[in-house]
């Protein structure tokens, strides 16, 4: 992103980030030799899906908003798509559609709404966001710090040559805890898990403890979410060196209490790793909020 300076075509002003707002791409996969995560989207299915109703492909740069809302100021007739969490759309005061592709003419001001419930949308612009890549991605890792600074206020947010809308698609369906309806209501969200390599290491009974509780939503960010419930005892105590983790990883530390690592885990790790989520119900920990209840369902 650009500092202060006047805004010219295919640069759009941010006049308002009350939330975190962070570019986003694919990643950057085939670094954590490097101690690198691969960062990206936390909801590939979300991201995507407001990639192709605006006609970009599925590799381009889009914005990640958590919680607080946004507004930025067109300098160019472009379009734009929101999924993810439900929020309010306008262009200019008046209400857009979520979930679809959305013009957005030259002067007008897109805002968004705070999240109806869970955390995090995506926002897609025809065109894309084209901060400079480091290590071959425009995402922004939070854990390591590579990657364009969080949005603010004053900032100019380049973009690319926009494409025509992609083919029209059914409306967004919002998924995971923000369908659920969030913050501690409805169904519990559920992530598939298969046995992790250090389950040997915990109690006999802790493989059935995981996957029959409903644990709670304690505390989360991009590096991962960490759950409340009935501990999951050690069996074996001695220190157990660094070895790597993957995305999804189900990490039990001392307290017993499990950390779902998501996009921009530590790339190493000491304590065990007791299952691992499927990444295609990982989408699911993009919204929960604190309160949320999960359930571990075995693989099948």
């Amino acid at each position: 992103m650009t500092g202060s300076g006047g805004p010219v075509d295919g640069t759009w002003e941010v006049q308002e980030a009350d939330g975190v707002v962070l570019v986003q791409d694919a990643g950057r996969p085939g670094h954590a030799h490097l101690g690198v995560p691969r960062s990206g989207w936390l909801d590939p299915a979300a991201a995507r899906a407001a990639l192709r109703l605006v006609g970009d492909p599925d590799d381009a740069a889009l914005l990640e908003v958590a919680l607080g809302g946004l507004a930025l100021r067109a300098t160019d007739d472009r379009w734009v798509a929101l999924t993810g969490t439900a929020r309010d759309v306008r262009v200019d005061g008046r209400a857009a559609a979520y979930g679809r592709a959305v013009r957005v003419p030259a002067g007008a001001v897109l805002s968004l709404g705070p999240p109806r419930a869970g955390v995090r949308s995506w926002l897609a612009i025809g065109g894309g966001v084209t901060v400079p890549p480091v290590l071959g991605s425009r995402s922004t890792d939070t854990l390591s710090g590579l990657g364009p600074a969080r949005l603010r206020t004053g900032d100019l947010l380049p973009l690319g040559e926009p494409a025509a809308p992609g083919v029209e698609e059914p409306p967004y369906v919002v998924g995971g805890a923000a369908r659920a309806g969030g913050a501690g209501h409805g169904a519990p969200v559920e992530l598939r898990v298969d046995p992790g390599p250090r389950l040997d290491r915990l109690a006999l009974e802790a493989w059935a403890r995981l996957t029959t509780t409903v644990w709670t939503a304690a505390a989360g960010d991009r590096v991962g979410v960490r759950l409340d419930g009935p501990a999951l005892e050690h069996a074996e105590t001695s220190e157990l060196a660094s070895e790597g983790l993957v995305l999804g990883a189900v990490q039990v530390p001392p307290d017993g209490r499990p950390l779902v690592f998501l996009a921009d885990h530590p790339t190493t790790g000491g304590y065990p790793v007791a299952a691992v989520v499927r990444a295609a119900d990982l989408g699911g920990c993009a919204q929960l909020r604190p309160g949320d209840p999960v359930r571990f369902v075995a693989g099948r």
